[in-house]
């Protein structure tokens, strides 16, 4: 088994999704999987999640194909895969859950590998801060850490949240988890409250409307969304965000502050090519050539120079 560059601990389950663009049934989903084919075109990546011996075979050979390491898969014998249904009938920006079933979920204790134990860059999926802290521990001391979270948390745990937030070195939230975590309503005031906790940098993804990035010394920088004109599955884009976000810090090491103005970036075009079809579907017809283009062209709507 070989080192990955980034090992990935979170949800992997089955999606029922609705959308105007019409309506799939039982696809690859899960936020660690959304995060790591967004990631994989830029950094080799092993994945820690769980599911039941329902979850299709051919949904694992497709993240072999994609370089994903999936040595921290846990297949239960008899057991059922998360699942997950909603729509975006009403807006494309929030999901009406109609259905959850954590299924083997509902127990997950996530297992690393010893080669994902001394893996460069740690992701946290929105995963129980529990289960978040439990695998920071078992990381090496050295890596450099990113976490995720959701309104559950913010919500039930904010005690343990606290405690991830002290031991991370970058947070991403949305403008509605940053809000609700920290009691701001301005978007500038609750990304600096967030770097009370020590963090180094607190990435704010606002959907459509792009993403921010706070960090010490003063430092801010923001991108817009990448324009995309039909939207066919919103699911899974903030974690395609933060593939790309987490693939080019993992390739490059780079986390200054030019580094993260790069890294937003190339978040913003991962985020675009998952929202162009359902499930993780776009990134099948994907290169590393496509991801390229799409971030140059993007920096000359941006102008970067």
């Amino acid at each position: 088994m070989t080192q990955p560059k980034i090992t990935a601990v979170g949800s992997v389950g089955l999606d029922t999704v609705t959308t105007p663009a019409g309506k799939r049934t039982d696809m690859l989903g899960g936020s660690v999987i959304h995060f790591a084919v967004s990631a994989s075109f830029q950094a080799k990546v092993g994945i820690v999640g769980i599911v039941g011996d329902d979850f299709p075979h051919e949904h694992i050979a497709f993240l072999k194909k994609r370089g994903i390491d999936v040595a921290g898969l846990e297949i239960v014998p008899g057991g059922k895969t998360f699942r997950w249904a909603g729509s975006y009938l009403k807006d494309l920006n929030a999901a009406d859950t109609h259905c959850t079933a954590l299924n083997v979920f509902a127990t997950f204790a996530p297992k690393l590998p010893a080669a994902y134990a001394t893996a460069p860059v740690l992701f946290l999926a929105n995963i129980h801060p529990g289960l978040q802290l439990h695998v920071i521990g078992k990381m090496s001391k050295k890596c450099y850490r990113i976490c995720d979270t959701m309104n559950l948390w913010i919500r039930e745990t904010p005690h343990e949240l606290r405690k991830v937030f002290r031991k991370v070195h970058i947070a991403i939230l949305n403008d509605g988890e940053a809000r609700l975590f920290t009691g701001a309503q301005n978007l500038i005031l609750a990304g600096r409250k967030m770097l009370d906790f020590g963090l180094e940098y607190c990435v704010i993804k606002k959907g459509e409307h792009g993403s921010m990035a706070f960090g010490r010394n003063g430092f801010f920088a923001a991108v817009p969304a990448y324009p995309v004109e039909h939207v066919v599955d919103p699911t899974g884009a903030g974690d395609s965000f933060a593939g790309g976000f987490a693939g080019f810090i993992a390739k490059t090491g780079d986390t200054s502050p030019a580094g993260i103005r790069e890294a937003l970036r190339f978040g913003a075009v991962m985020g675009s090519f998952n929202v162009a079809d359902f499930s993780c579907d776009a990134f099948r017809r994907l290169t590393s050539s496509d991801v390229r283009h799409r971030v140059a062209q993007f920096e000359k709507m941006i102008g970067v120079l």
